[in-house]
């Protein structure tokens, strides 16, 4: 699919139009996949700082989708978020956002998404 481009050698889906956010949320929604989003945009040097920490964590934590989202490529996303600054990170289920953590803060980011993905392992596990 051309709205969906994969950053070379990650795990982390560039989101690259209003379109695109639309219907990967959907398909994570269907598969009951939980979402990390990080907004970003070329001028913020904590954004940049943060890329490579965050594609760590998507290969780190396979069952989650991580997405990338420039905020001044996609301006509708950012606005549909509440995405006022850079960077931004949401951690999302079933389309609903359950975490927000604004800033470059790699200790806080670790510590939301391990929780984050232990809560979604046992919610799977009580649904089996």
């Amino acid at each position: 699919m051309d709205a969906q481009k994969q950053i070379t050698a990650s795990r982390v889906l560039l989101v690259d139009s209003d379109k695109s956010w639309d219907i990967i949320l959907r398909q994570a929604q269907v598969q009951a996949c939980p979402v990390v989003v990080h907004f970003t945009a070329d001028w913020c040097a904590p954004s940049k700082y943060m890329t490579g920490f965050f594609e760590n964590l998507a290969l780190k934590y396979p069952r989650i989708l991580f997405l990338l989202v420039d905020v001044d490529e996609v301006k509708g996303v950012k606005d549909k978020m509440d995405v006022k600054a850079m960077p931004t990170f949401l951690l999302m289920k079933d389309d609903v956002q359950v975490d927000k953590i604004v800033g470059a803060n790699a200790d806080e980011l670790q510590k939301r998404v391990a929780v984050f993905a232990q809560m979604n392992r046992q919610s799977a596990q009580e649904q089996a």
